[in-house]
């Protein structure tokens, strides 16, 4: 797949859930980990989501917020990836953050320099990257 997403995970539909307006798929990815999106019904009609099917989640880098403090609060963001802060490359206005997890995958952040500071991140630090369902697009093969 082709994309400009920084992060694409591959993987299978767990479930879904319809709703009357949006339909919530869950994404069982490399790793282990479970991804949910929040999807119009009319998408995943066309998208022919259903239990079992191959597709891949894309999040959008700057989509990916990061808490150094997660562990304090109940949230409702439904992907939340507990890792390591392993490479940060700084820019005038923009950080790029990778943050490697413990299953060996990683996810990339887009950040302010301010928010790098006031977070205080380095290589090393822990951190949670957490990413609305809403903020993620599911992708399937056109073959």
């Amino acid at each position: 797949m082709k994309t400009s997403a920084r992060n694409v995970f591959s993987g299978k539909v767990k479930s879904v859930l319809s709703g009357a307006v949006n339909d919530e798929i869950e994404l069982s990815v490399e790793g282990g980990k479970s991804i949910v999106a929040s999807i119009t019904k009319a998408s995943r009609e066309r998208l022919g989501l259903k239990e079992g099917v191959e597709a891949s989640a894309l999040i959008k880098a700057s989509f990916v917020l990061l808490m150094t403090d997660a562990e304090d609060y109940l949230l409702s963001t439904r992907n939340q990836f507990k890792g390591k802060v392993s490479k940060i490359t700084r820019g005038t206005v923009n950080a790029e953050v990778q943050v490697d997890l413990p299953d060996g995958t990683g996810i990339t952040s887009v950040i302010t320099v301010a928010s790098l500071e006031n977070l205080g991140l380095a290589v090393g630090s822990p951190v949670t990257a957490i990413v609305k369902a809403m903020n993620v697009i599911v992708a399937v093969s056109a073959k």
